[in-house]
Formats: C-alpha cells, sequence, structure tokens
C-alpha cells in the first residue's frame, strides 16, 4: 500500500456503507437549492477518480467516463448542471459510478509509480498539481463529502 492509499480505502469506505440501502428517493433528496444530492455527492467522488487516473494515465474514456469525468466539477464546481439526472441516479448506479471510479483509480493510489507520482494535471478547482498532489487530494475527498452524507441524512424533512 502506498502513503495514501490507506486513507482513501478508509474514508472511501465509510462513505459507501453510509449511502448502502438508501432509496432512490433519499439518495435524490435535495437539502436546499444549490447542494448536491446524496447520489450527485457520490458520482461526483467517483467523477474526481476517473478525471484524475485518466489525466494521470492518458486513458481515453468512452462516453459513460467522460460524463462520470464531468460530475467532478458540472453540478459543483461550475455552473453547468449536473451531467446526470435524478432518473438515471438509481442506487445501482452510484454502486456502478463507484466501481468505475475505484478500476481507475485503486491500482494507481496503491503502487503508484515515480513516473505516475510526477504527471502534471488539471485538480477540479483549477491548479495544477503532480499526481502525489492527486493521491493526497483523493485520500482526502470522500471523508469530505462523507461529512455532508451525515448532515443531509439528518436534515428535518429527510425522506425516511
Amino acid at each position: 500500500m502506498s502513503d495514501f492509499s490507506e486513507t482513501w480505502s478508509l474514508v472511501r469506505g465509510r462513505l459507501i456503507r453510509d449511502l448502502e440501502g438508501l432509496t432512490h428517493e433519499q439518495l435524490n433528496w435535495r437539502l436546499h437549492p444549490g447542494v448536491l444530492t446524496l447520489a450527485e455527492l457520490a458520482v461526483h467522488v467517483a467523477g474526481v477518480e476517473v478525471s484524475f487516473g485518466s489525466q494521470l494515465t492518458g486513458l481515453e474514456l468512452d462516453d459513460l467516463h467522460l460524463r462520470l469525468k464531468a460530475a467532478a466539477t458540472d453540478g459543483s464546481v461550475n455552473d453547468k448542471p449536473f451531467p446526470f439526472s435524478p432518473d438515471e441516479l438509481t442506487p445501482e448506479f452510484v454502486t456502478k459510478a463507484f466501481e468505475l471510479g475505484n478500476a481507475i483509480i485503486q491500482p494507481l493510489i496503491e503502487n503508484p509509480t515515480p513516473e505516475i507520482r510526477a504527471v502534471q494535471i488539471v485538480s477540479a478547482l483549477g491548479p495544477v498539481i503532480d499526481g502525489t498532489g492527486a493521491f493526497a487530494r483523493l485520500a482526502y475527498h470522500p471523508g469530505y463529502h462523507q461529512g455532508q452524507v451525515y448532515i443531509i441524512k439528518t436534515a428535518p424533512g429527510f425522506p425516511s
């Protein structure tokens, strides 16, 4: 394991567990305008994994992976609409998005080569970072959103 993979695996696993068993309605409930739903934040996390992983490796993406990559920024970092509709954001799709992100980033974060650590990429928030910076952000990112999951799930009006 690398210096970042243990943290990434732990916090990502906690995020996924906090979303398991939620219904389509719960995953798509919006606390208030401008806040991601639970499904959107889950797909956003997977989208950042796809974005960073594809930039680090030069991986060419199919249409679904391109939409996931767009979820890294669209609807959260910029004013574009989120690239998936609530109808698409089912519990099964959220699981699939996590699987697709994992398939790309897990081998890289668990065994990053010096060459991958040195690759320069563009972060979802704009700065140019190297692979080590990408792994540092990836290790933290699911935990940030796990806190949002708790707030949303305990908010008044959250569907039971």
